[in-house]
């Protein structure tokens, strides 16, 4: 494709976003995962593929078809991203949660598919050194695509999904050393024991020094660049974190994944961890797809036609033993039979990060070209047939345990969720832990946020209006809502998105007048109460009393004149909009 000078991959950009906006609505639509479907479009798109059939189809031959090089410097940036959301996920406390699983279930994998694997390696012929990396690389599940469908299953919160991401986060924790192993074997003389041991040491202390610097750097940063609440600051920021410490690793002499890996965690222990879930899902979506669309590039299915079944076998053979490897041990650590299976079903394709260091591998000389090409192809079927995988896991999870897997998780449940902690909001969150109900609380002022949670008090950085940040907090399992926000604009689009997301839940608003109240009412809140209206009755009754009118009398006026603002106020109110399914369930 020709280049722009001033945009060098300018043309490669644009024909991704266009194939972006196309494909992923339509693999939604037909239900289909996203990441065999950019596998599928770079298959199609790549040298392998339509470009091939130029000399046939000289029309092709006039297409802008992308080149595989500059989509794959691009595609790196979707790595990035991707290790910067698992450390988002990954907040030491959870780590310390998890540790059971993360150590000796997670561990116990990787030791178990590397031996497994490299001893079918070395009896096929590979060297030493090249089955001990082939075992070690395909050890490796692809945590995009389990976490995809356990996320769509919404069983990221169950026992199984714990299980699953607890082996998962292990093996994101070894791609560092898998890589440093590397280019370790791939030196021609051998590093002497003492090097490796500094390397290691080097290592631990550049972690460390990351972590113990930045952890009481991070969340002041974003509480005094945030203070002006523009969302433009906000990505700036998170991109800044990522590709900033990311940047930082590789003047040290590691990689900028591990970079972003220990960033996502810095920030995964402040209160602005779901914000930045939402701000940068977006970005991640599409730089995976990027990165998926590079790999489907370099698959040659005529590799797949040269050689069906030695390459079927292969793919086959990946999957059941990583199966029947982490199966039985998920089995151990606690799970049921059927759940046990389904997990290791789901974690039996190989990684993402494979085609990254079967690539470092084949460039050092560990592995032959011819080799690289041929796992390269295994881990793209395996990749394919992961859905598979799921279902039949799914089929024989509710057959062995005589139960659905896919039951809502109760994690964070039966909750009050309050929309904004102004003055009203946190004398209402005082009120209601006093009588020991559970809340959780979301508020955009990151300084507010910072107050609130150093007083004990379940507040987290976000703004509400947003359907992501209500979907990240529960909505759909909370006993009610609470809108106090200041800003009334923000208020009414948080009562829309939350009466569409649950048609039947209570709702409770705060208005600022009679006009704000009608909107609320209008858009599906239970309960309004004006702040103009309080205020006034208020004042009316002080007076009342101060006149000499007894204070049954004034009950009584105060109470009469609530009753017939609040009439007014539903005469007035418009129907429900025609988006809103259902409607609210009146307390």
């Amino acid at each position: 494709m020709a280049q722009s000078e001033s945009f060098p991959f300018l043309g490669e950009t644009l024909l991704f976003l266009a194939l972006a906006g196309l494909l992923i609505p339509l693999l939604q639509r037909l239900r289909i995962n996203q990441v065999v479907g950019f596998l599928a479009a770079g298959l199609l798109l790549g040298p392998h593929g339509m470009p091939s059939w130029s000399s046939t189809l000289p029309w092709l031959a006039s297409l802008p078809f992308p080149s595989p090089p500059e989509v794959e410097q691009l595609a790196n940036l979707g790595v990035i991203f991707l290790m910067f959301l698992i450390g988002l996920g990954l907040p030491l406390g959870r780590v310390w949660e998890l540790r059971t699983w993360v150590l000796r279930t997670g561990s116990a994998q990787i030791a178990l598919s590397t031996i497994a694997i490299g001893l079918i390696a070395y009896t096929l012929g590979q060297q030493t050194s090249a089955a001990m990396v082939l075992g070690l690389v395909l050890s490796l599940s692809s945590t995009a695509v389990v976490i995809q469908l356990l996320t769509q299953r919404h069983l990221l919160e169950t026992p199984l999904g714990q299980a699953v991401f607890s082996v998962l986060m292990m093996q994101d924790l070894v791609v560092l050393p898998t890589l440093v192993l590397i280019d370790l074997l791939a030196k021609p003389q051998p590093t002497p024991w003492g090097a490796l041991l500094w390397i290691g040491l080097k290592s631990v202390f550049a972690v460390a020094l990351i972590l113990v610097v930045g952890k009481p750097l991070m969340a002041p940063l974003f509480r005094a660049m945030t203070r002006q609440r523009q969302p433009e600051v906000f990505v700036a920021l998170t991109l800044l974190a990522a590709l900033g410490v990311g940047g930082l690793t590789a003047v040290a002499g590691f990689s900028m994944t591990l970079g972003a890996f220990l960033a996502g965690m810095l920030l995964a222990e402040t209160e602005f961890r779901h914000e930045i879930e939402v701000t940068i899902e977006p970005f991640k979506g599409l730089l995976m797809g990027l990165f998926f669309l590079s790999v489907g590039m370099g698959f040659d299915l005529r590799e797949l036609l040269r050689e069906p079944l030695w390459l079927s076998l292969g793919a086959l053979g990946l999957l059941l033993v990583k199966a029947l490897i982490a199966g039985p041990l998920l089995f151990v650590g606690g799970l049921p039979r059927g759940a046990a299976v389904a997990g290791g079903l789901l974690v039996a394709q190989g990684g993402e990060f494979a085609f990254v260091l079967l690539g470092q591998a084949a460039r050092g000389g560990l592995i032959e070209p011819a080799t690289n090409q041929f796992m390269m192809t295994v881990v793209v079927l395996t990749l394919m047939m992961t859905p598979l995988c799921d279902r039949v896991g799914l089929v024989l999870s509710h057959w062995l345990d005589g139960q659905d897997r896919t039951s809502p998780p109760d994690r964070l449940s039966d909750h009050v969720l309050i929309a904004g902690c102004g003055r009203t909001g946190q004398r209402i969150a005082r009120m209601l832990t006093q009588q020991g109900i559970h809340l959780l609380a979301i508020d955009h002022d990151a300084h507010r946020v910072a107050k609130l949670r150093a007083q004990g008090l379940a507040v987290v950085y976000g703004n509400a209006a947003r359907p992501e940040i209500l979907q990240r907090m529960a909505l759909p399992r909370a006993s009610l809502l609470i809108v106090t926000l200041d800003e009334p604009r923000a208020a009414l689009h948080t009562v829309i998105e939350a009466r569409r997301m649950c048609p039947d839940l209570p709702i409770y608003a705060r208005s600022h007048d009679e006009i704000h109240a009608q909107a609320l009412k209008a858009a599906g809140a239970t309960t309004v109460v004006s702040e103009m209206l309080e205020s006034s009755l208020q004042v009316a009754a002080g007076v009342l009393r101060h006149c000499g009118i007894p204070e049954t009398s004034v009950q009584t006026m105060v109470t009469t004149e609530r009753q017939l603002s609040t009439e007014s106020t539903d005469a007035v109110v418009k129907p429900p909009r025609p988006h809103r399914p259902g409607g609210a369930r009146k307390g």
